[in-house]
């Protein structure tokens, strides 16, 4: 398959009702993966819980979480030869305008941080 990027989402979202996701990261970090693909062209990743706010602002849990999803995003592209950056909203207000997209990436040449 070949895939342009990455559709991120939480579980606040009204739209998000158990379902057009592939993988599911729960609140103890675990991952949970689709049986199917939900869309050709992007690989849909949601985190459970709110995480419209400032990183400052996250538990530990939650700051867990956005780390497994950038370990599951860096496999992802590995595996799928797709850029790491290429990184989308689901809408305007999922996962929200204060997402912490900087605390999600881990840019290839730096390794995790």
């Amino acid at each position: 398959m070949t895939f342009e990027g990455f559709i991120i989402h939480h579980s606040a979202c009204p739209s998000i009702n158990g379902k057009g996701y592939d993988f599911w990261i729960g609140e103890d970090a675990s991952v949970i993966s689709s049986p199917y693909v939900t869309d050709p062209s992007h690989i849909h990743i949601c985190l459970q819980g709110d995480f419209n706010r400032e990183y400052t602002l996250f538990r530990a849990a939650e700051k867990q979480q956005l780390f497994v999803a950038s370990k599951l995003i860096m496999e992802l592209a590995r595996r799928y030869n797709i850029s790491p950056l290429y990184l989308y909203p689901h809408s305007d207000t999922c996962p929200g305008a204060d997402f912490p997209w900087n605390e999600l990436v881990i840019y290839p040449v730096d390794g995790y941080h």
